[in-house]
């Protein structure tokens, strides 16, 4: 039998691909990163299906849609008895941890369940001197976290006696709000020296109201606490908004650089056990996030960078080096793969498609058409992005508003009237036209959201109550 792998998912916080230098980032490198898709593989369209943390996170773990696993908002906490690709690993004899940011809630039922070792970090966790959670209790762990949770991950994997494979999830806080560096390791990024994205100042003019009201706005939204400094007087405006995005920018990608120093460190650690061959190896974040593109920090919304999630993975024993895979795939989609990796059997319950037959050159299905998208923590008090679900193809991306929180816990009360949105990706890959309404893209609307009404219904999802049935389904009745 071939041996079983070891599989170390290093899942970050916050972190656009655009801000990975194997991603073509022209504002850092991140030479440690990249070398995970020197090894095996790049996706160019991994997307999220819930651009939040928590939800996110629990797409991943459970391999379902967020109305599925009832991970819908950042106040909805997981269900941790509900199978996941690692409950499944452990019942298969692997051994599994997890160390580092949880975020799907504290507490009986809620803690994480299916590992047989875990220190997790409290709700967002800090940054310096984090507090961490296990078993035996919270305990205050002196140092800088993201080095933390690297030393525990190496630690336990170094622990482990005899040959069975382990799993292990190095699940980052960086590089998320409010963005603090490591004191201890001197920083490459001076303010300053950013080059703005070219959509900084998009002015929004076909945007829909949805999207203006959300309080994401660099100029207008980070904090005292989020730029640590106060800003020169006499700026105009435009001046003060572009010295808070390199104060802004200055601290995230210094955060960066601490994660990519970790991603060495395991490479290194595994290198030197003799264990990288037999490792499958990913790097990724819970979602991609706004780095001043159209003018907004966060993330929440359908748009590109929000909407796009790094994923480098290697597994040099089955998988060849360099290698891109350009198809569509969701979050959801990771734990079938990571199971039928490792020869284990999903749960009947996980959604998505495996994408491991594709890697090893023997698709097993057709590839995804489309993605489905939808966040639901509507018009919450601090962002205030509007609630929405949406469908992208290869090209086109259509997104319909529904702007009602529908009671979820962390939702504002108030709601307002629907909004669609349509993008070219190819005529408009920034996404600064919305042709909604264009006589030229009628009939291609009317495709689009006859496939969005079917691609929700496949996953087991229910449009809102205002939006009617698609005039093509109507037809086809």
């Amino acid at each position: 039998m071939t041996r079983r792998p070891n599989v170390v998912l290093v899942l970050t916080d916050d972190h656009a691909a655009h801000a990975i230098s194997a991603y073509g980032s022209v504002v850092n490198r991140t030479p440690r990163i990249d070398e995970i898709g020197e090894l095996g593989w790049r996706f160019e369209s991994c997307f999220a299906t819930n651009s939040l943390c928590s939800p996110s996170r629990a797409s991943i773990l459970t391999g379902t849609y967020s109305h599925v696993n009832g991970v819908t908002t950042l106040v909805t906490p997981i269900d941790a008895s509900q199978p996941t690709f690692v409950s499944q690993l452990r019942a298969a004899g692997y051994r599994t941890a997890i160390f580092g940011k949880w975020h799907m809630g504290e507490g009986p039922g809620h803690d994480p369940e299916g590992f047989e070792e875990w220190q997790v970090l409290l709700d967002q966790g800090e940054y310096v001197d984090p507090q961490l959670l296990s078993a035996d209790g919270v305990r205050v762990v002196p140092g800088y976290a993201t080095e933390i949770i690297t030393d525990l991950a190496l630690d336990w994997v170094d622990s482990l006696p005899g040959d069975d494979p382990w799993c292990v999830l190095v699940w980052h806080k960086a590089p998320h709000r409010p963005w603090i560096p490591d004191p201890a390791r001197p920083t490459s990024h001076a303010a300053g020296s950013v080059p703005l994205p070219a959509t900084f100042d998009d002015d929004y003019a076909t945007r829909t109201s949805s999207a203006r009201r959300a309080a994401m706005r660099i100029a207008e939204h980070l904090t005292a606490e989020d730029l640590k400094v106060d800003p020169p007087a006499g700026l105009t405006y435009d001046e003060l908004a572009q010295w808070k995005y390199q104060r802004f920018m200055a601290d995230y990608l210094a955060c960066v650089d601490s994660v990519d120093d970790s991603v060495g460190r395991i490479t290194d650690r595994l290198r030197e056990r003799g264990d990288l061959d037999d490792t499958l190896l990913l790097y990724a974040s819970d979602q991609g996030f706004f780095l001043g593109d159209h003018g907004w920090f966060d993330k929440r919304f359908m748009y590109e960078e929000s909407l796009r999630m790094p994923l480098l993975l290697s597994y040099p024993r089955r998988l060849q080096g360099g290698r891109v895979f350009d198809g569509i795939v969701t979050n959801v989609d990771w734990a079938r793969t990571i199971l039928e990796a490792c020869e284990v059997e999903p749960h009947p319950r996980m959604q998505g498609r495996s994408f491991w037959p594709d890697l090893l050159g023997e698709p097993a299905q057709p590839p995804a058409e489309g993605m489905y998208y939808r966040y639901w923590e509507h018009d919450d008090v601090f962002h205030k992005a509007p609630a929405h679900y949406g469908y992208r193809t290869e090209r086109h991306k259509l997104v319909y508003f529904y702007n009602d929180g529908l009671g979820l816990p962390g939702t504002g009360e108030w709601t307002y009237p629907a909004e669609w949105e349509l993008y070219d990706l190819l005529e408009d890959p920034h996404e600064l036209r919305n042709v909604a309404e264009d006589p030229a893209y009628r009939e291609l609307r009317a495709r689009l959201e006859a496939k969005m009404w079917q691609a929700q219904a496949c996953v087991g999802d229910a449009p809102h109550p205002g939006q009617p049935r698609p005039a093509l389904l109507e037809e086809d009745a």
